[in-house]
């Protein structure tokens, strides 16, 4: 199986959720988005396996967020957003098993391994 991590290393979430995948005994493939942020058509993807619209994985409290006045934006302007400004994705994200698992808290990641 293999396992993905969007991380965010300077996140004490992110963190304690790569900490659970490897006490899983998983290497996961680690990926820092704030380096190499994902697509709008990766967010979409993500959206579809999370089931979730990418109001509810976006950080509302991120000043950006406030910057680019999004509240009450459509969902091609968030996916816009976060691509550009990968700050706004929610951490940790993990992909397992054709799934995806937003890690808040943390342990909500091991229900995809």
């Amino acid at each position: 199986m293999t396992v993905t991590i969007w991380h965010n290393p300077r996140c004490s979430k992110s963190r304690r959720a790569l900490a659970l995948i490897e006490e899983q005994g998983h290497e996961p493939e680690i990926i820092e988005y704030l380096e190499n942020p994902p697509s709008t058509q990766q967010l979409k993807e993500l959206a579809e396996l999370l089931g979730k619209g990418p109001g509810e994985f976006i950080r509302k409290g991120e000043k950006v967020y406030k910057e680019l006045e999004l509240k009450g934006s459509d969902d091609q302007t968030l996916f816009a957003a976060m691509s550009g400004n990968p700050i706004l994705i929610e951490r940790a994200i993990v992909f397992a098993n054709g799934k995806a698992a937003i890690g808040r808290p943390p342990e909500d990641v091991l229900e995809i391994l």
